[in-house]
Protein backbone atom coordinates (compact mmCIF):
# COMPACT_ATOMS: atom_id res chain seq x y z
CA UNK A 1 0.00 0.00 0.00
CA UNK A 2 1.13 3.61 -0.07
CA UNK A 3 3.03 3.19 3.18
CA UNK A 4 5.12 0.51 1.55
CA UNK A 5 6.91 3.36 -0.23
CA UNK A 6 8.41 4.44 3.06
CA UNK A 7 10.72 1.49 3.57
CA UNK A 8 12.29 -0.33 0.64
CA UNK A 9 14.30 -2.58 2.90
CA UNK A 10 15.34 -2.94 6.46
CA UNK A 11 12.85 -3.20 9.28
CA UNK A 12 9.82 -4.58 7.47
CA UNK A 13 8.14 -7.85 8.28
CA UNK A 14 8.28 -10.54 5.59
CA UNK A 15 4.60 -10.32 4.82
CA UNK A 16 4.79 -6.53 4.58
CA UNK A 17 7.58 -6.90 2.03
CA UNK A 18 5.68 -9.32 -0.21
CA UNK A 19 3.08 -7.17 -1.91
CA UNK A 20 2.72 -6.53 -5.63
CA UNK A 21 3.88 -2.95 -5.05
CA UNK A 22 7.37 -4.44 -4.70
CA UNK A 23 7.85 -6.72 -7.67
CA UNK A 24 10.94 -6.36 -9.84
CA UNK A 25 10.64 -3.18 -11.88
CA UNK A 26 8.89 -1.17 -9.18
CA UNK A 27 12.07 -0.06 -7.40
CA UNK A 28 12.48 3.30 -9.24
CA UNK A 29 8.89 4.36 -8.58
CA UNK A 30 9.22 3.28 -4.95
CA UNK A 31 12.25 5.51 -4.59
CA UNK A 32 10.52 8.47 -6.26
CA UNK A 33 7.68 8.23 -3.75
CA UNK A 34 9.83 7.86 -0.62
CA UNK A 35 9.82 11.14 1.36
CA UNK A 36 12.74 12.15 3.49
CA UNK A 37 12.54 10.54 6.94
CA UNK A 38 11.89 12.68 10.03
CA UNK A 39 15.06 14.20 11.45
CA UNK A 40 16.90 13.53 8.19
CA UNK A 41 20.58 14.44 8.11
CA UNK A 42 22.69 15.72 5.23
CA UNK A 43 25.03 12.73 5.33
CA UNK A 44 25.36 11.19 1.87
CA UNK A 45 24.47 7.52 1.58
CA UNK A 46 22.92 5.07 -0.88
CA UNK A 47 19.16 4.59 -0.35
CA UNK A 48 18.19 1.10 0.80
CA UNK A 49 17.49 -1.41 -1.97
CA UNK A 50 14.26 -3.30 -2.44
CA UNK A 51 14.26 -6.42 -0.27
CA UNK A 52 11.09 -8.50 -0.75
CA UNK A 53 10.53 -11.83 0.95
CA UNK A 54 11.43 -14.96 -1.03
CA UNK A 55 10.13 -18.50 -1.37
CA UNK A 56 13.32 -20.03 -0.05
CA UNK A 57 15.86 -17.98 1.87
CA UNK A 58 19.47 -18.62 0.98
CA UNK A 59 22.70 -17.58 2.69
CA UNK A 60 24.22 -16.38 -0.61
CA UNK A 61 21.71 -13.50 -0.86
CA UNK A 62 22.45 -12.38 2.68
CA UNK A 63 26.21 -12.61 2.08
CA UNK A 64 25.95 -10.54 -1.14
CA UNK A 65 23.63 -7.97 0.40
CA UNK A 66 26.01 -7.38 3.28
CA UNK A 67 28.63 -6.45 0.68
CA UNK A 68 26.36 -4.11 -1.26
CA UNK A 69 25.11 -6.50 -3.95
CA UNK A 70 21.35 -6.97 -4.24
CA UNK A 71 20.33 -9.78 -6.63
CA UNK A 72 16.60 -10.48 -7.13
CA UNK A 73 14.87 -13.02 -9.38
CA UNK A 74 11.12 -13.31 -9.85
CA UNK A 75 8.40 -14.56 -12.18
CA UNK A 76 5.06 -12.91 -12.96
CA UNK A 77 2.49 -14.93 -14.88
CA UNK A 78 -0.86 -13.60 -16.16
CA UNK A 79 -3.77 -15.59 -17.56
CA UNK A 80 -7.01 -14.20 -19.02
CA UNK A 81 -9.86 -15.89 -20.84
CA UNK A 82 -12.99 -14.39 -22.38
CA UNK A 83 -16.32 -15.66 -21.00
CA UNK A 84 -18.31 -13.71 -23.62
CA UNK A 85 -18.34 -14.33 -27.40
CA UNK A 86 -16.80 -11.68 -29.69
CA UNK A 87 -18.61 -9.58 -32.28
CA UNK A 88 -19.77 -11.42 -35.39
CA UNK A 89 -20.96 -10.00 -38.69
CA UNK A 90 -20.14 -9.24 -42.31
CA UNK A 91 -17.25 -6.84 -41.57
CA UNK A 92 -14.05 -8.50 -42.92
CA UNK A 93 -12.22 -7.33 -39.81
CA UNK A 94 -14.39 -9.57 -37.62
CA UNK A 95 -13.31 -12.81 -39.31
CA UNK A 96 -10.42 -13.57 -36.96
CA UNK A 97 -12.21 -12.61 -33.76
CA UNK A 98 -12.77 -15.54 -31.44
CA UNK A 99 -13.60 -16.41 -27.87
CA UNK A 100 -10.43 -17.67 -26.29
CA UNK A 101 -7.87 -17.51 -23.52
CA UNK A 102 -4.23 -16.56 -23.33
CA UNK A 103 -1.29 -16.69 -20.99
CA UNK A 104 1.60 -14.25 -20.78
CA UNK A 105 4.46 -13.91 -18.37
CA UNK A 106 7.84 -12.56 -17.49
CA UNK A 107 10.90 -13.72 -15.60
CA UNK A 108 13.11 -10.90 -14.36
CA UNK A 109 16.52 -10.41 -12.79
CA UNK A 110 17.42 -7.25 -10.87
CA UNK A 111 20.98 -6.35 -9.88
CA UNK A 112 21.66 -3.35 -7.62
CA UNK A 113 25.18 -2.55 -6.47
CA UNK A 114 25.98 -0.23 -3.58
CA UNK A 115 29.43 1.05 -4.54
CA UNK A 116 29.72 2.78 -1.19
CA UNK A 117 29.89 -0.61 0.52
CA UNK A 118 31.76 -2.34 -2.27
CA UNK A 119 34.40 0.26 -3.16
CA UNK A 120 33.95 3.28 -0.87
CA UNK A 121 32.28 5.50 -3.52
CA UNK A 122 30.03 7.46 -1.23
CA UNK A 123 26.38 7.76 -2.33
CA UNK A 124 26.84 5.93 -5.67
CA UNK A 125 24.82 2.92 -6.83
CA UNK A 126 24.10 1.17 -10.12
CA UNK A 127 20.88 -0.54 -11.13
CA UNK A 128 20.18 -3.10 -13.84
CA UNK A 129 17.17 -5.21 -14.83
CA UNK A 130 16.84 -7.85 -17.53
CA UNK A 131 13.67 -9.74 -18.46
CA UNK A 132 12.45 -12.53 -20.66
CA UNK A 133 8.82 -12.53 -21.77
CA UNK A 134 6.57 -15.22 -23.18
CA UNK A 135 3.00 -15.83 -24.30
CA UNK A 136 0.33 -13.55 -25.77
CA UNK A 137 -2.67 -11.48 -24.68
CA UNK A 138 -6.40 -12.18 -24.97
CA UNK A 139 -7.73 -8.72 -25.85
CA UNK A 140 -6.84 -8.92 -29.55
CA UNK A 141 -9.06 -11.99 -29.88
CA UNK A 142 -12.13 -9.77 -29.47
CA UNK A 143 -10.75 -6.80 -31.40
CA UNK A 144 -9.12 -4.56 -28.78
CA UNK A 145 -5.69 -3.08 -29.57
CA UNK A 146 -5.69 -0.28 -26.98
CA UNK A 147 -5.41 -2.07 -23.63
CA UNK A 148 -3.78 -5.45 -23.09
CA UNK A 149 -5.55 -7.90 -20.83
CA UNK A 150 -2.11 -9.04 -19.61
CA UNK A 151 0.42 -6.32 -18.86
CA UNK A 152 3.48 -8.55 -19.18
CA UNK A 153 2.78 -9.09 -22.89
CA UNK A 154 4.93 -7.23 -25.41
CA UNK A 155 8.04 -5.08 -25.43
CA UNK A 156 10.39 -7.83 -24.28
CA UNK A 157 11.84 -8.57 -27.71
CA UNK A 158 10.91 -12.28 -27.74
CA UNK A 159 14.42 -13.18 -26.57
CA UNK A 160 15.83 -15.01 -23.56
CA UNK A 161 17.44 -11.85 -22.14
CA UNK A 162 16.16 -8.33 -22.82
CA UNK A 163 17.82 -5.34 -21.12
CA UNK A 164 15.27 -3.09 -19.43
CA UNK A 165 17.61 -0.51 -17.93
CA UNK A 166 21.18 -0.03 -16.71
CA UNK A 167 22.19 3.22 -15.06
CA UNK A 168 24.13 4.82 -12.25
CA UNK A 169 22.80 7.17 -9.58
CA UNK A 170 24.58 9.48 -7.16
CA UNK A 171 22.66 10.46 -4.02
CA UNK A 172 23.80 13.58 -2.16
CA UNK A 173 22.93 15.60 0.96
CA UNK A 174 21.06 12.84 2.74
CA UNK A 175 18.73 12.15 -0.20
CA UNK A 176 17.96 15.80 -0.95
CA UNK A 177 19.60 15.52 -4.38
CA UNK A 178 19.83 12.51 -6.70
CA UNK A 179 21.44 12.50 -10.15
CA UNK A 180 21.13 9.54 -12.53
CA UNK A 181 22.32 8.75 -16.05
CA UNK A 182 22.53 5.75 -18.35
CA UNK A 183 20.05 3.50 -20.13
CA UNK A 184 16.86 4.49 -18.35
CA UNK A 185 13.12 3.81 -18.51
CA UNK A 186 11.76 7.35 -18.23
CA UNK A 187 8.26 6.30 -17.12
CA UNK A 188 9.71 4.30 -14.24
CA UNK A 189 10.61 7.67 -12.67
CA UNK A 190 7.98 10.05 -14.08
CA UNK A 191 4.19 9.54 -13.89
CA UNK A 192 5.00 6.40 -11.91
CA UNK A 193 3.61 4.55 -8.91
CA UNK A 194 4.33 1.06 -7.56
CA UNK A 195 0.60 0.79 -6.78
CA UNK A 196 -0.46 0.55 -10.44
CA UNK A 197 0.71 -3.05 -10.85
CA UNK A 198 -1.53 -4.38 -8.13
CA UNK A 199 -3.69 -4.82 -11.25
CA UNK A 200 -3.15 -6.96 -14.35
CA UNK A 201 -4.69 -5.02 -17.25
CA UNK A 202 -2.28 -2.76 -19.12
CA UNK A 203 -4.60 0.24 -19.11
CA UNK A 204 -3.51 0.56 -15.44
CA UNK A 205 -0.27 -1.42 -15.04
CA UNK A 206 2.59 -0.46 -15.23
CA UNK A 207 1.21 3.10 -15.80
CA UNK A 208 -2.05 4.56 -17.10
CA UNK A 209 -1.73 3.84 -20.80
CA UNK A 210 -2.25 7.41 -21.97
CA UNK A 211 1.18 8.48 -20.80
CA UNK A 212 2.92 6.35 -23.47
CA UNK A 213 0.47 7.23 -26.22
CA UNK A 214 3.14 8.52 -28.61
CA UNK A 215 5.52 5.56 -28.24
CA UNK A 216 8.22 8.17 -27.62
CA UNK A 217 8.14 7.66 -23.83
CA UNK A 218 10.50 4.93 -22.72
CA UNK A 219 8.54 2.84 -20.23
CA UNK A 220 9.35 -0.57 -18.79
CA UNK A 221 10.59 -2.79 -20.46
CA UNK A 222 12.01 -0.21 -22.92
CA UNK A 223 14.78 2.29 -22.22
CA UNK A 224 16.85 4.99 -23.88
CA UNK A 225 19.89 7.01 -22.94
CA UNK A 226 18.78 9.46 -20.29
CA UNK A 227 19.70 11.96 -17.60
CA UNK A 228 17.56 12.78 -14.57
CA UNK A 229 17.97 15.00 -11.53
CA UNK A 230 15.66 15.01 -8.50
CA UNK A 231 15.68 17.46 -5.64
CA UNK A 232 13.81 17.44 -2.32
CA UNK A 233 13.62 21.00 -0.97
CA UNK A 234 11.38 19.84 1.89
CA UNK A 235 10.65 16.56 3.63
CA UNK A 236 7.37 15.96 1.76
CA UNK A 237 8.10 17.74 -1.55
CA UNK A 238 10.19 16.79 -4.57
CA UNK A 239 10.76 18.20 -8.03
CA UNK A 240 12.51 16.34 -10.82
CA UNK A 241 13.38 16.82 -14.45
CA UNK A 242 15.48 15.15 -17.09
CA UNK A 243 16.40 14.79 -20.74
CA UNK A 244 15.80 11.60 -22.71
CA UNK A 245 16.76 11.09 -26.36
CA UNK A 246 13.79 9.72 -28.32
CA UNK A 247 14.77 6.52 -30.13
CA UNK A 248 12.62 5.40 -33.03
CA UNK A 249 10.99 2.00 -32.52
CA UNK A 250 11.80 1.57 -28.82
CA UNK A 251 8.94 -0.93 -28.40
CA UNK A 252 9.58 -2.74 -31.68
CA UNK A 253 11.68 -5.81 -32.34
CA UNK A 254 13.50 -4.46 -35.40
CA UNK A 255 15.31 -1.81 -33.32
CA UNK A 256 15.33 -3.04 -29.75
CA UNK A 257 14.94 -6.80 -29.78
CA UNK A 258 17.49 -7.34 -27.01
CA UNK A 259 17.64 -3.83 -25.54
CA UNK A 260 21.42 -3.84 -25.87
CA UNK A 261 21.59 -1.55 -28.93
CA UNK A 262 23.51 1.47 -27.61
CA UNK A 263 24.78 3.32 -30.71
CA UNK A 264 22.03 5.97 -30.77
CA UNK A 265 21.78 5.89 -34.57
CA UNK A 266 17.99 5.93 -34.35
CA UNK A 267 17.68 9.02 -32.11
CA UNK A 268 15.03 11.29 -33.67
CA UNK A 269 14.50 13.89 -30.95
CA UNK A 270 14.31 14.52 -27.21
CA UNK A 271 11.76 14.24 -24.41
CA UNK A 272 12.01 16.73 -21.53
CA UNK A 273 9.76 15.87 -18.55
CA UNK A 274 9.23 17.78 -15.33
CA UNK A 275 7.29 16.64 -12.27
CA UNK A 276 6.63 17.82 -8.75
CA UNK A 277 4.79 16.17 -5.88
CA UNK A 278 3.57 16.69 -2.35
CA UNK A 279 3.79 13.61 -0.13
CA UNK A 280 1.94 14.27 3.14
CA UNK A 281 1.44 11.70 5.90
CA UNK A 282 -1.71 12.28 7.93
CA UNK A 283 -3.22 10.53 10.96
CA UNK A 284 -0.16 10.22 13.20
CA UNK A 285 1.90 8.97 10.23
CA UNK A 286 -0.53 6.18 9.30
CA UNK A 287 -2.23 7.78 6.27
CA UNK A 288 0.37 8.56 3.55
CA UNK A 289 -0.55 10.25 0.30
CA UNK A 290 1.11 11.30 -2.96
CA UNK A 291 -0.11 14.22 -5.10
CA UNK A 292 1.89 14.75 -8.26
CA UNK A 293 1.68 16.99 -11.32
CA UNK A 294 3.83 16.68 -14.40
CA UNK A 295 4.31 17.55 -18.05
CA UNK A 296 6.73 16.85 -20.85
CA UNK A 297 7.68 18.19 -24.26
CA UNK A 298 8.61 16.03 -27.26
CA UNK A 299 10.87 17.69 -29.84
CA UNK A 300 10.21 15.06 -32.51
CA UNK A 301 7.99 16.10 -35.45
CA UNK A 302 4.64 14.31 -35.42
CA UNK A 303 1.79 14.08 -37.89
CA UNK A 304 -1.56 15.78 -37.31
CA UNK A 305 -4.32 13.25 -36.67
CA UNK A 306 -6.84 15.09 -38.89
CA UNK A 307 -5.45 17.87 -41.10
CA UNK A 308 -3.28 17.80 -44.21
CA UNK A 309 -0.58 20.32 -45.13
CA UNK A 310 -3.25 22.70 -46.49
CA UNK A 311 -5.40 22.55 -43.37
CA UNK A 312 -8.06 20.21 -44.78
CA UNK A 313 -9.03 16.66 -43.69
CA UNK A 314 -6.34 14.36 -45.10
CA UNK A 315 -8.81 11.46 -45.19
CA UNK A 316 -10.72 13.40 -47.88
CA UNK A 317 -7.87 14.98 -49.82
CA UNK A 318 -5.42 12.05 -49.51
CA UNK A 319 -2.70 14.68 -49.24
CA UNK A 320 0.24 14.51 -46.86
CA UNK A 321 -0.64 15.04 -43.20
CA UNK A 322 0.30 18.30 -41.52
CA UNK A 323 3.47 18.03 -39.43
CA UNK A 324 3.83 19.51 -35.94
CA UNK A 325 7.38 20.35 -34.90
CA UNK A 326 6.72 19.34 -31.29
CA UNK A 327 4.02 17.88 -29.02
CA UNK A 328 3.34 17.52 -25.32
CA UNK A 329 1.72 15.45 -22.58
CA UNK A 330 0.55 16.25 -19.04
CA UNK A 331 -0.56 14.28 -15.99
CA UNK A 332 -2.10 14.66 -12.55
CA UNK A 333 -1.83 11.57 -10.32
CA UNK A 334 -2.93 11.14 -6.73
CA UNK A 335 -3.16 8.42 -4.11
CA UNK A 336 -4.20 8.64 -0.48
CA UNK A 337 -4.70 6.10 2.26
CA UNK A 338 -8.12 6.75 3.70
CA UNK A 339 -8.30 4.18 6.49
CA UNK A 340 -5.68 2.38 8.53
CA UNK A 341 -6.17 -1.09 10.02
CA UNK A 342 -4.00 -3.09 12.38
CA UNK A 343 -0.81 -3.72 10.43
CA UNK A 344 1.57 -0.92 9.46
CA UNK A 345 1.14 -1.69 5.76
CA UNK A 346 -2.63 -2.20 5.82
CA UNK A 347 -5.56 0.05 5.01
CA UNK A 348 -7.85 1.38 2.31
CA UNK A 349 -6.10 3.47 -0.34
CA UNK A 350 -7.67 5.44 -3.20
CA UNK A 351 -5.94 6.25 -6.49
CA UNK A 352 -7.22 8.69 -9.08
CA UNK A 353 -5.83 10.84 -11.87
CA UNK A 354 -5.71 11.82 -15.51
CA UNK A 355 -3.20 11.97 -18.36
CA UNK A 356 -3.91 14.52 -21.08
CA UNK A 357 -2.06 14.58 -24.40
CA UNK A 358 -1.70 16.99 -27.29
CA UNK A 359 -5.11 16.52 -29.00
CA UNK A 360 -3.70 17.28 -32.47
CA UNK A 361 -1.11 14.49 -32.50
CA UNK A 362 -2.37 11.86 -30.06
CA UNK A 363 -4.55 8.78 -30.39
CA UNK A 364 -5.66 8.92 -26.74
CA UNK A 365 -6.55 12.52 -25.97
CA UNK A 366 -6.91 11.65 -22.31
CA UNK A 367 -7.09 8.69 -19.95
CA UNK A 368 -8.82 9.10 -16.58
CA UNK A 369 -8.54 6.44 -13.90
CA UNK A 370 -9.63 5.55 -10.39
CA UNK A 371 -8.91 2.62 -8.09
CA UNK A 372 -9.30 1.28 -4.55
CA UNK A 373 -6.86 -1.04 -2.78
CA UNK A 374 -8.00 -2.59 0.50
CA UNK A 375 -5.17 -4.45 2.24
CA UNK A 376 -5.63 -6.32 5.51
CA UNK A 377 -9.39 -5.74 5.77
CA UNK A 378 -9.99 -9.35 6.84
CA UNK A 379 -8.44 -9.95 10.24
CA UNK A 380 -7.87 -13.61 9.37
CA UNK A 381 -6.05 -12.62 6.13
CA UNK A 382 -3.95 -9.61 7.16
CA UNK A 383 -1.73 -9.60 4.05
CA UNK A 384 -4.36 -10.13 1.34
CA UNK A 385 -5.51 -7.23 -0.87
CA UNK A 386 -8.83 -6.51 -2.55
CA UNK A 387 -8.61 -4.23 -5.58
CA UNK A 388 -10.93 -2.47 -8.00
CA UNK A 389 -9.84 -0.17 -10.85
CA UNK A 390 -11.26 1.49 -13.91
CA UNK A 391 -9.80 3.55 -16.74
CA UNK A 392 -11.65 5.64 -19.29
CA UNK A 393 -9.93 6.39 -22.60
CA UNK A 394 -11.10 9.29 -24.78
CA UNK A 395 -9.90 9.08 -28.39
CA UNK A 396 -8.79 12.39 -29.92
CA UNK A 397 -11.51 14.09 -31.96
CA UNK A 398 -9.30 14.27 -35.05
CA UNK A 399 -8.82 10.49 -35.02
CA UNK A 400 -12.57 9.87 -34.75
CA UNK A 401 -13.36 12.25 -37.62
CA UNK A 402 -10.62 10.78 -39.81
CA UNK A 403 -11.94 7.26 -39.28
CA UNK A 404 -15.47 8.43 -39.98
CA UNK A 405 -14.41 9.82 -43.36
CA UNK A 406 -12.33 6.74 -44.20
CA UNK A 407 -15.18 4.37 -43.40
CA UNK A 408 -17.57 6.32 -45.60
CA UNK A 409 -15.13 5.99 -48.52
CA UNK A 410 -13.99 2.43 -47.89
CA UNK A 411 -10.46 3.54 -46.98
CA UNK A 412 -7.91 1.66 -44.88
CA UNK A 413 -8.53 2.29 -41.19
CA UNK A 414 -5.68 3.13 -38.76
CA UNK A 415 -5.12 1.59 -35.30
CA UNK A 416 -6.53 -1.83 -36.34
CA UNK A 417 -9.97 -0.25 -36.16
CA UNK A 418 -13.06 -1.96 -37.58
CA UNK A 419 -15.26 1.00 -36.67
CA UNK A 420 -14.98 4.61 -35.54
CA UNK A 421 -13.02 4.95 -32.30
CA UNK A 422 -14.42 7.30 -29.68
CA UNK A 423 -14.08 6.07 -26.09
CA UNK A 424 -13.52 2.94 -24.02
CA UNK A 425 -13.58 1.79 -20.41
CA UNK A 426 -11.70 -1.09 -18.78
CA UNK A 427 -12.57 -2.33 -15.29
CA UNK A 428 -10.85 -4.88 -13.08
CA UNK A 429 -11.72 -6.45 -9.74
CA UNK A 430 -9.25 -8.77 -8.04
CA UNK A 431 -8.28 -10.41 -4.78
CA UNK A 432 -4.55 -10.92 -4.08
CA UNK A 433 -3.98 -13.94 -1.84
CA UNK A 434 -0.75 -14.14 0.13
CA UNK A 435 -0.24 -17.91 -0.27
CA UNK A 436 3.07 -18.17 1.55
CA UNK A 437 6.31 -16.20 1.82
CA UNK A 438 7.28 -15.15 -1.71
CA UNK A 439 4.08 -16.21 -3.47
CA UNK A 440 0.99 -14.15 -4.33
CA UNK A 441 -1.94 -15.54 -6.34
CA UNK A 442 -4.56 -13.09 -7.62
CA UNK A 443 -7.86 -14.26 -9.17
CA UNK A 444 -9.41 -11.43 -11.20
CA UNK A 445 -12.26 -10.26 -13.40
CA UNK A 446 -11.83 -7.78 -16.29
CA UNK A 447 -14.57 -6.06 -18.25
CA UNK A 448 -14.08 -4.10 -21.49
CA UNK A 449 -16.76 -1.57 -22.48
CA UNK A 450 -16.47 -0.65 -26.18
CA UNK A 451 -13.27 -2.61 -26.93
CA UNK A 452 -10.77 -0.68 -29.04
CA UNK A 453 -12.95 2.39 -28.27
CA UNK A 454 -15.50 1.19 -30.85
CA UNK A 455 -19.26 1.18 -30.28
CA UNK A 456 -19.68 -1.57 -32.89
CA UNK A 457 -17.76 -4.15 -30.83
CA UNK A 458 -19.50 -6.21 -28.16
CA UNK A 459 -18.40 -5.65 -24.56
CA UNK A 460 -16.05 -8.36 -23.30
CA UNK A 461 -15.78 -10.05 -19.91
CA UNK A 462 -12.69 -12.03 -18.87
CA UNK A 463 -11.72 -14.21 -15.95
CA UNK A 464 -8.11 -14.85 -15.09
CA UNK A 465 -5.36 -14.76 -12.53
CA UNK A 466 -2.01 -13.18 -11.84
CA UNK A 467 0.74 -14.97 -9.95
CA UNK A 468 3.96 -13.57 -8.56
CA UNK A 469 6.79 -15.74 -7.28
CA UNK A 470 9.85 -14.12 -5.69
CA UNK A 471 12.55 -16.73 -6.23
CA UNK A 472 15.57 -14.88 -4.85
Amino acid sequence: MAASYLLLAGNVSPAQAQVMDRDIGSAPSQLVATPLPPNATTQTSVPAFSHPEVVIKNPLSAWLRARGINLLIDNTNEFAGAITPPTRGSNPGFVNYKQGASNAGQYAVQLDIDWEKLAGWQGFATHMITVGRYGTTANRMFGDWLNHASETYGGGGNVVVHLVYMYGEETLYGGRLAIAAGRMAEISDFAASPLFCNFQNASMCGRPKGITDTNFDAGYPASTWGFRVRGRPAQSVYIQTGLYPIEDGIYQVYQHRTGFKFNGANIIGYAAPIETAWEPIFGHRTLPGHYKLGAQLFSTPQSDNFLDIDGRPYALTKAKQKTHSASWATWAMFDQRLLHYRDKDSGLTALWGITYNDPHTSLREYVAYGALLNRGFLRSRPFDTMGFAFTYTKIAKGVSLTEQYLMARGGTMPNHATGVQRGAMVMEANYAIHIMPGIIFTPLFEYYIHPNAQNNLRNAALLGFKSHIQIM
